[in-house]
């Protein structure tokens, strides 16, 4: 790995806000503005941030049904994570809506077109079952111009081109808890991308030691081989809780994707015409593990690499997220967090995209 070229992101932690009261718009945007506050932003980036996170949640509060908010800073991106999910009913125009100027009333901006003016990143993905909204705002060194994205492609403004990898993720702790017992990591450089995702027995911050753990053995040699890997991070959870791990290398387009996966974090490779999981073996980290192998898996053409913890359930159907095939990755993490989240434990879902 070219350290002057890769980059590596040590997963972010999401904050959720149901938006079930009027006073809860004012919650996620006084979060929002601790955030930005933290790191480091001027009142101008601040402003746009608490413009976009106020209406998408007074659109929630308004108009959807168990709307939620999620925030996360992204402090190796210097932005802000905000996406809205809901279970309906839908928006049935989305050109209207995204009309810059068009308003549902009420609120301090005019509707979701100025949520796409003010973010940096921003997809939208609308039916009967409910809508997800990603958008990201970021801080910006210096005046751009007024190009942003479309509803559909997720663009960044100013028409810069793709990354080859583009990494999307939902990390949400059990409601109640602060610590996360699940953790992921990502590096990418270039066309290649290694992805480690570890879920910690339980939750809490006992859980969240075991996790982080087997992250700082992965960031040590994000590329190295897998399996000597996992044989060190079982050496480094030992007296911790243990946890389960999945460690994927993916080193281009038609690269085998290999991984190394010990207990029950679940990895697929999905396409609009494949589905093929990534084998896993038994055992918990730190605690019992048999010899760690590593398997060799060629993906379909145009897959994505869906990864998630045992806080979503497993037997979700690959056309679920057909229609989101080479959209924001996090808006494939935010439908299935929707629709197989089990509310009582930690959830996390990383997305690994390849464009071109």
């Amino acid at each position: 790995m070219d350290p002057a070229r890769a980059e590596v992101l040590h997963g972010w932690t999401h904050t959720a806000f149901p938006i079930d009261d009027a006073s809860r718009v004012g919650e996620a945007r006084r979060f929002a503005a601790h955030e930005s506050a933290r790191l480091g932003w001027n009142p101008t980036d601040a402003g746009r941030l608490s413009l976009v996170v106020t209406e998408l949640a007074a659109n929630l509060h308004r108009h959807a049904r168990g709307g939620r908010l999620l925030i996360a800073a992204i402090p190796a991106r210097h932005a802000v994570e905000v996406i809205a999910i809901d279970n309906g009913p839908g928006i049935a125009d989305l050109r209207m809506v995204m009309q810059d100027g068009y308003s549902t009333g009420g609120t301090p901006g005019t509707g979701l077109g100025a949520v796409r003016r003010l973010s940096d990143e921003f997809d939208l993905h609308s039916t009967p079952e409910g809508t997800v909204c990603v958008a990201r705002v970021s801080e910006r060194p210096h005046e751009k111009d007024d190009g942003y994205a479309s509803a559909e492609t997720c663009t960044p403004r100013g028409d810069a081109a793709r990354p080859c990898v583009r990494v999307g993720a939902i990390r949400l702790p059990l409601r109640g808890e602060t610590a996360c017992g699940d953790a992921w990591a990502a590096a990418i450089d270039g066309e290649r991308v290694a992805l480690c995702v570890a879920d910690g027995l339980g939750h809490g911050p006992e859980a969240a030691r075991a996790s982080e753990a087997a992250l700082e053995v992965f960031a040590q040699a994000p590329f190295g081989d897998l399996v000597g890997m996992a044989e060190r991070a079982h050496r480094a959870l030992l007296g911790l809780r243990g946890a389960a791990v999945c460690a994927l290398r993916w080193d281009g387009p038609a690269a085998t994707v290999q991984s190394t996966s010990i207990g029950n974090v679940a990895a697929r490779l999905v396409s609009g015409v494949a589905d093929r999981s990534v084998p896993a073996q038994h055992g918990t980290v730190g605690l019992q593990i048999r010899k760690p192998q590593e398997a060799a898996i060629q993906p379909p053409d145009h897959a994505i690499a869906v990864v998630h913890t045992d806080g979503i359930e497993g037997r979700w159907h690959a056309r679920s997220i057909h229609a989101l095939l080479g959209r924001d990755p996090t808006l494939v993490a935010a439908v299935l967090l929707r629709d197989h989240h089990r509310v009582r434990d930690d959830a996390t879902i990383v997305v690994v995209q390849r464009n071109g």
